[in-house]
């Protein structure tokens, strides 16, 4: 979201300023023209706090994630960004476009895939779906589609088969560089959906397809991109009748962390999981995949490409997890 800021300072005052950013994601900011390096100890440099304060209105507000650190430098720096685009900035350098994809590097040739985040962080379980589910619409693909599952080894990321397993596998920049390779991308509320919209498409489309099972955690119109199948259920239950309920957990993990507060314990859990999310089904999921190969925008695996991947993909039995 910062990456879209920094454009949009740039696009709306030309050469008034020079930027330079201090952030643990630095991978995100390789390769990006916009930055200059600065000394902090400069006496004409000023260091800003960057916030986006606006998320505590956007229940209400009819603005997307992206205007958040626009609007709090514009009140910061008393000036008038106009975010430029429906995304983040994210650059991939000519050397990368070289390269070929990690999956392409498993597979032995090209082929189209799609990126998987089938888990989440445990701190943030009101965000989980049933991982049977993911299974589901996975196992309805075979054949057509090669599912590549991503994550942290340190986040909940349950073994699913039928899938090129790569959590784990990629630091930050190969992430982004694996969205470039990406034909789309298959996530609940999560980094890949931004990485999703941010990230340049290699296969020549101007926006990637993305599904993403969102539920009623967050308002909708503040985290949906309009390329995006975002499967929400805003309105749909009294606890998320006007925007997200911005619950973290469906029960207390009792790590101290103000997340297991009442307050943040979502009040409707099915099976294990936020009713919300409980409503959306694998035959929604599908149907919002199958949507962009039926429109043509993208193609389904080649018999050749499935043959290959069906002999290398080793099938992984998935397990259960106890809520």
């Amino acid at each position: 979201m910062l990456t879209a800021a920094v454009k949009s300072i740039h696009a709306s005052y030309p050469n008034e300023f020079l930027i330079d950013i201090r952030t643990s994601c630095k991978e995100l900011w390789e390769y990006n023209p916009l930055l200059t390096s600065l000394d902090e100890a400069e006496k004409d440099v000023e260091i800003i706090e960057c916030e986006y304060p606006l998320i505590n209105s956007s229940n209400d507000s009819p603005y997307h994630f992206i205007h958040g650190y626009i609007q709090d430098l514009n009140h910061k720096l008393n000036i008038n960004i106009q975010p430029v685009a429906f995304k983040g900035d994210i650059y991939i350098s000519d050397q990368e476009k070289t390269w070929i994809s990690q999956v392409e590097e498993i597979v032995g040739m090209g082929t189209p895939f799609w990126i998987l985040d089938a888990g989440g962080k445990f701190d943030f379980t009101a965000k989980w779906w049933d991982y049977r589910r993911f299974q589901e619409v996975i196992d309805y693909f075979q054949g057509k589609i090669l599912f590549v599952q991503i994550g942290q080894e340190s986040h909940y990321h349950p073994n699913l088969n039928g899938v090129l397993n790569l959590v784990g596998k990629t630091d930050l920049r190969q992430l982004i560089r694996l969205h470039y390779h990406s034909q789309g991308v298959l996530t609940p509320v999560s980094f890949p959906m931004h990485l999703a919209a941010a990230v340049e498409c290699k296969n020549g489309l101007k926006n990637r397809p993305c599904v993403v099972v969102a539920g009623g955690r967050e308002p909708s119109q503040w985290e949906a991109y309009p390329h995006h199948q975002y499967i929400h259920m805003n309105g749909a239950l009294s606890c998320c009748d006007n925007g997200g309920c911005w619950k973290s957990r469906v029960v207390p993990l009792g790590d101290g962390d103000c997340k297991d507060n009442l307050e943040q314990l979502c009040e409707n859990v099915v099976g294990g999981i936020a009713k919300c999310m409980d409503l959306i089904e694998p035959v929604d999921v599908i149907r919002r995949i199958e949507l962009y190969f039926k429109g043509g925008v993208v193609q389904y695996l080649s018999s050749k490409q499935a043959k290959t991947i069906r002999s290398l993909v080793t099938k992984q039995k998935a397990y259960g997890v106890e809520y």
